[in-house]
C-alpha cells in the first residue's frame, strides 16, 4: 500500500493510504471477460459457455454488491493534488484502451473460425458489446482530462463502438443541461427506459453534431472539417469495421451489429439510471442552479465500482467534473441507489418494477411534491 502525506498548517500531518489501490487491477482486467466464456467453449465444446460471462455480470455482481459493505470512505483533499498525479492510476486506465480492440478483434475472429448457432452468436455478441459499452465508460473518464494523450486515448477507445459523439455531447452538452427537460441524457420520472432510448439516443447525436459544427463554426472552418473531432473517431471506426470484414469475410456481420448495438444500450442505461426524475431548480433569471452531488444518483457498492473505475460515484462526477475516478467522493446526503449499476440494469429492463423501487425514492428525495421532479 502506498501512503499520501500533507503536512497541514492547521491539523498537523494527514497520511491517506488508498486501500483499494491494487484493487483497481480489476476495472484493467474486465475487459478480458469474454476470454472465459471463449476458452470454457473451447475446452468443454458447449455453445452454452458463452454465456457464462452475462451470468456473471447481471447475476454474480449484484450479489457481490449486496454482500461486501458499501464503502463510503473519502481521501482527505489535502492529499488529492498527489492522488490524482500518481501516474499509477492513469497508467491503469490506459491499459484498458488496446483490450478494446484487441476483445473486438478476437471476437470477430471466433465467430469466422466456429459455425456458431444464434444462441451463440447472440451470447458472444452480447458480451462484446458489454465491454464496447465499458469502453464508452473508458472514454468517459479520459475525455474530461485537459491533457491531448488522455484525450486522444478517448477517441480511441470510443471508436470501438463507434460511439465517436461521445465526448463532445456529453461535455458541453450533458454536463450543461444534465438534471433538466432540455437535457437527452436525463430520465424523466415515470418515463421507461424504452421511451427513454428513443429520445437519448437520436437526441446525443443531433446535439453532438450541433454542438462540434458550432464549435468549428466559430474558428471559421465547416462542419466537415478533418478539425471535426466527432469525425475524427469515426474514421479509425471505419477502418477497424471495414478491416475486420476485410479480414474475417461478411459472416461476422451480424456479430458487428449485435456487439455495437448493446454497447450503445449499455450507456443508455446508465444514463436512465444516472438522473431518473430528478430536477434542478430553475432560477428567476432563466437559468438553472449549479448541478450539485444531489442531482445525480449515487452509488457506493463495492464490486460494481470497481469494475467501472468509479462510474457510480456519479455525484461527485457532475459536480466536480475534472476529478479523477481514485478520489471521487461519497456524499451522505445525495440520493442513493440500492444496487450497483447491474442490478439496476435488470430493474430497468423491468418497467413496472423498475417504478415500483425507484419512484418512492425520487418522491422522497423531492420531499413528496412531484413538481419538484423531471417530469416534462
Amino acid at each position: 500500500m502506498k501512503t499520501f502525506t500533507f503536512d497541514d498548517p492547521e491539523l498537523g500531518p494527514v497520511t491517506y493510504v488508498d486501500r483499494k489501490r491494487y484493487l483497481w487491477l480489476a476495472s484493467v482486467l474486465f475487459p478480458l471477460v469474454p476470454l472465459v466464456s471463449i476458452g470454457l467453449m473451447s475446452w468443454i465444446g458447449r455453445e452454452w459457455a458463452l454465456w457464462v460471462p452475462l451470468v456473471f455480470l447481471y447475476l454474480v455482481i449484484p450479489l457481490l454488491d449486496y454482500l461486501f459493505p458499501n464503502d463510503r470512505s473519502n481521501p482527505p483533499e489535502q492529499v488529492v493534488p498527489q492522488l490524482e498525479a500518481d501516474l499509477y492510476y492513469r497508467i491503469l486506465i490506459h491499459l484498458t484502451v488496446p483490450l478494446y480492440f484487441f476483445i473486438l478483434i478476437i471476437g470477430a475472429w471466433f465467430v469466422a473460425s466456429h459455425d456458431l448457432s444464434w444462441s451463440g452468436l447472440l451470447a458472444l455478441g452480447l458480451t462484446v458489446g458489454v465491454i464496447g459499452g465499458f469502453g464508452i465508460n473508458t472514454g468517459h473518464e479520459l475525455g474530461h482530462k485537459k491533457n491531448r494523450f488522455d484525450r486522444l486515448a478517448a477517441k480511441l477507445a470510443l471508436a470501438v463502438p463507434f460511439y465517436g459523439h461521445f465526448s463532445i455531447e456529453h461535455n458541453a452538452g450533458h454536463h450543461a443541461q444534465v438534471a433538466t427537460p432540455e437535457d437527452s441524457a436525463s430520465a424523466r420520472f415515470g418515463e421507461s427506459i424504452y421511451r427513454f432510448a428513443l429520445r437519448e439516443i437520436p437526441g446525443g447525436l443531433r446535439r453532438a453534431w450541433s454542438l462540434e459544427s458550432a464549435r468549428l463554426a466559430r474558428q471559421g472552418d465547416a462542419s466537415w472539417h478533418w478539425k471535426n473531432e466527432i469525425l475524427q473517431s469515426y474514421v479509425i471506426s471505419v477502418a477497424l469495421y471495414t478491416g475486420l470484414m476485410v479480414a474475417f469475410g461478411t459472416v461476422i456481420v451480424p456479430f458487428l451489429l449485435i456487439q455495437l448495438v448493446y454497447a450503445w444500450w449499455q450507456l443508455t442505461s446508465a444514463n436512465y439510471i444516472e438522473h431518473y426524475g430528478l430536477l434542478r431548480r430553475k432560477l428567476p433569471n432563466g437559468r438553472y442552479e449549479r448541478c450539485q452531488p444531489r442531482h445525480s444518483w449515487n452509488a457506493n457498492h463495492m464490486a460494481s465500482n470497481l469494475v467501472t473505475f468509479h462510474l457510480e460515484r456519479h455525484s461527485d462526477h457532475h459536480a466536480f467534473a475534472a476529478r479523477r475516478y481514485q478520489s471521487l467522493r461519497h456524499f451522505d446526503e445525495v440520493p442513493q441507489l440500492p444496487s450497483g449499476y447491474f442490478g439496476m440494469f435488470l430493474l430497468a429492463y423491468v418497467p413496472p418494477l423498475w417504478r415500483w423501487v425507484m419512484d418512492p425514492r425520487a418522491l422522497e428525495w423531492a420531499g413528496g411534491d412531484p413538481s419538484l421532479l423531471n417530469t416534462a
